[in-house]
């Protein structure tokens, strides 16, 4: 099977810049069935624009079980996914490879090594979602045992994980977003000082006044915000009037917006995959990214 057989199933503007680096890491042209959501269709237009190598990209809702039928080795972008269980289950790929949806990579190889439960973390399942748990990853355990499962990924996986998933046949590659530095043009002037957004009140995991105080916080002596992609416009709203703050929305992942900066960076986050792609997306730079955890405590990285 050659690499013209792939399919690259992506659900997210992160895993659809993975797919990118995946087939520039691979020399390969590679079709996209890509969710119709304005996020993912605007990401598309900004890396075909910048030379990713996608061939086709298609638009769906639900499973494109047309596409992936008629393509035996599957770039998934988040392994989690019920309806990824309920496709694998009947249509068992050839060959997969699990590209990253988020820290969530981490998770996944603990699933893959049947260190945690398939479940997607602090989700109650049901149904059928749950019913083609175990079928999915039982096609992924012979897939890996032929060598053909892996992980395409940016996160570092740990030494045990590595030995362990490789001693079970599976595959893992890194990557540091190299094309995604080659091909970025200058970043927009946004300043020094950057605050990234996040949906943590969105899902409940962050009272909105506590939000609102790290920002301000964050946000001392003038900062631009960058919003998540998935905020409400009541939380941008309330955002809107911290001192200091400039809301510059993009609707673009931070890595594609950031990844041309030619100047150092005064970066803030709550913990999130940016806290691994940043540093790598602006390595060189001298850029430093500042990671607020609990009871106050900064972890900061220098790219």
């Amino acid at each position: 099977m050659g690499t013209d057989d792939v399919l690259a199933w992506v659900e997210s503007p992160l895993q659809l810049l993975g797919a990118a680096e995946w087939a520039a890491a691979h020399g390969t042209s590679v079709p996209v069935a890509g969710r119709l959501t304005p996020q993912i269709s605007e990401t598309a237009d900004e890396l075909v624009a910048r030379g990713a190598r996608f061939s086709d990209l298609e638009p769906y809702l639900g499973i494109p079980w047309t596409l992936l039928a008629r393509h035996r080795h599957w770039l998934v972008g988040d392994g989690f996914s019920g309806q990824f269980r309920l496709a694998a289950s009947v249509l068992r790929p050839r060959r997969i490879t699990f590209l990253d949806d988020g820290a969530l990579a981490l998770s996944y190889a603990d699933t893959l090594l049947g260190r945690r439960p398939y479940a997607r973390p602090s989700v109650v399942e049901r149904g059928l979602t749950t019913i083609a748990a175990p079928f999915a990853a039982e096609v992924v355990r012979r897939r890996a045992a032929a060598r053909r499962a892996g992980m395409f990924t940016a996160f570092d996986l740990g030494a045990d994980r590595l030995d362990a998933l490789s001693d079970r046949g599976f595959g893992v590659r890194r990557h540091d977003f190299a094309w995604t530095r080659a091909t970025a043009p200058a970043a927009p002037e946004l300043g020094r000082r950057i605050v990234l957004g996040s949906a943590r009140p969105v899902d409940g995991r962050m009272p909105l006044a506590d939000y609102l105080t790290w920002v301000t916080d964050a946000a001392a002596e003038g900062a631009v915000y960058l919003p998540h992609r998935r905020e409400t416009s009541e939380q941008l709203d309330a955002v809107a009037v911290v001192a200091g703050i400039r809301i510059r929305e993009t609707r673009l992942p931070v890595e594609l917006v950031l990844a041309g900066a030619r100047e150092p960076l005064e970066i803030h986050t709550l913990p999130s995959s940016t806290s691994t792609t940043i540093p790598l997306v602006l390595a060189g730079t001298g850029s430093r990214l500042h990671t607020s955890a609990r009871r106050g405590a900064t972890r900061t990285v220098t790219a």
